[in-house]
């Protein structure tokens, strides 16, 4: 950090004395000091951005490490574990081992950012960006990243500092499982997934591109997770809740079956779990199975409330496919406008028709039944015509609806440009006008003083 603040002092020393004298090279033009230092700094953000990804991408490789280890832990707990065995020992030492190296790569994160912060804002002194927020969030990051079970620890120096121990998995007449301790921290080691969200936004292509950078900074847009989250499921919409959607029932299914394990029930196996998860989901519950303890009953809760959530997303996205674009609309309602003046011409074609036999059969008084038949006959085709003149008006409606208010922009933007175009025309006019007047004026001034001019000398000789 000092290294930091001998650069900052230096940089506002060197911009202090730029902004004191400026040397001349040429007559009139000057040489940018601060051009130099300008590109020094961009290349060093440049440089941050590229070490906050890489970090990133590590914690997320370590924070996945440690819960595949802790799910390897978990199904292999039954079944190998015995009392003095070192097997145990070394995956909770591999667990910790990368929960040590997910610590140091936040912190290192971070330092980073704070790095960042001070480059970004000019600032000298790096506890200027301590704020309190700050400080609450890597606290809060810490403690969540260094959950991991620890039972194996209290085992083995039991083991070690006397003969009977306290046994890992709660073993069962056909089954282990973890003890309570265990169960609960290895399920919170889930947390850790967080880091997804931070990957993505450092990754994606919106916050690497220094064209959205520019136009969201003009635009005040700030390149948060929940910006690139909006993003990605305006493009790909469909690979990210689908992708979502499936990891986090894997998630869920497997968690449930950790939280069932203690109780002989058909819910502790994995193919029980994914379907009562999935129908959770669904918000369908059969009732065939249901879990036993409250950390299955948790679990389901959780998965209801995001079964509702991803359902209603969904709607949204296949309800977005199916609907037509602007210019498949205006196709659609086009022809069927077509069709439908096609269907009123036939319509009055068959009114006229049926008039003409109704008023034959009067003028050769046929049956009464021939009679009936051409009046039924004609009260059908008014009813097939007015039926599709009200189908047309409605067809018009709709789409003279459809005009946005972008179109009526642009149109009111024309028409507002062609009056200042007929008003500076008409005032050009005007002012053309004026000076052929006065050039007229001009010309009846002199012709006036030239017949005075010519008829003055004339009159003595007349007396």
């Amino acid at each position: 950090m000092n290294c930091v603040n001998c650069e900052g002092l230096i940089d506002r020393s060197a911009a202090d004395s730029t902004q004191v004298s400026v040397p001349l090279s040429l007559p009139g033009k000057r040489i940018p000091q601060m051009e130099g230092e300008g590109l020094y700094r961009l290349r060093d953000r440049k440089l941050l951005l590229e070490d906050k990804k890489r970090l990133c991408a590590l914690a997320m490789g370590a924070a996945l490490l440690g819960i595949l280890l802790m799910i390897v832990h978990a199904e292999i707990c039954p079944f190998v574990y015995t009392p003095g065995s070192n097997i145990g020992l070394i995956i909770n030492c591999s667990i910790s081992l990368s929960t040590a190296c997910l610590l140091l790569l936040i912190i290192a994160f971070h330092y980073k950012d704070i790095r960042l912060f001070i480059m970004d804002h000019n600032q000298l002194d790096w506890r200027i960006a301590m704020t309190s927020q700050r400080i609450f969030v890597i606290s809060l990051e810490l403690m969540v990243c260094s959950i991991h079970p620890v039972g194996t620890y209290w085992q083995w120096g039991l083991h070690t500092n006397s003969s009977s121990s306290a046994p890992l998995c709660d073993r069962a007449p056909h089954r282990g499982t973890l003890t309570d301790v265990e169960l609960l921290l290895s399920a919170l080691m889930f947390l850790r997934l967080y880091l997804v969200h931070r990957a993505v936004l450092l990754h994606s292509k919106v916050l690497l591109s220094a064209s959205y950078r520019s136009i969201g900074s003009l635009n005040n847009i700030n390149f948060t997770s929940r910006f690139v989250l909006k993003v990605l499921m305006n493009k790909y919409p469909t690979r990210t809740l689908l992708g979502f959607i499936l990891l986090f029932w894997l998630t869920a299914s497997w968690m449930l079956t950790l939280c069932e394990r203690q109780t002989q029930q058909p819910t502790g196996r994995i193919e029980t779990a994914l379907w009562l998860i999935a129908i959770t989901f669904l918000t369908v519950g059969y009732g065939d199975v249901s879990p036993q303890t409250s950390c299955g009953k948790t679990v389901c809760l959780f998965t209801g409330v995001m079964g509702v959530a991803c359902t209603a997303m969904l709607v949204a996205v296949v309800t977005k496919k199916l609907a037509l674009n602007k210019g498949e609309k205006h196709v659609h309602f086009f022809m069927l406008d077509i069709q439908v003046s096609k269907g009123i011409r036939h319509a009055a074609a068959n009114v006229l028709r049926e008039c003409w036999l109704l008023h034959r059969a009067n003028l050769v008084k046929a049956n009464r039944g021939e009679h009936r038949r051409h009046q039924r006959c004609l009260l059908e085709a008014i009813r097939v015509f007015r039926h599709l003149r009200l189908k047309q008006r409605k067809l018009r409606d709709y789409v003279s609806e459809m005009v946005d208010l972008p179109k009526m922009q642009m149109i009111m933007c024309d028409l507002s440009a062609n009056w200042n175009n007929s008003y500076r025309e008409l005032e050009q006019r005007i002012i053309s006008m004026e000076q052929k007047l006065e050039e007229l004026s001009h010309c009846f001034q002199r012709t006036s003083e030239l017949l005075s001019h010519v008829l003055h000398p004339q009159n003595p000789e007349i007396r």
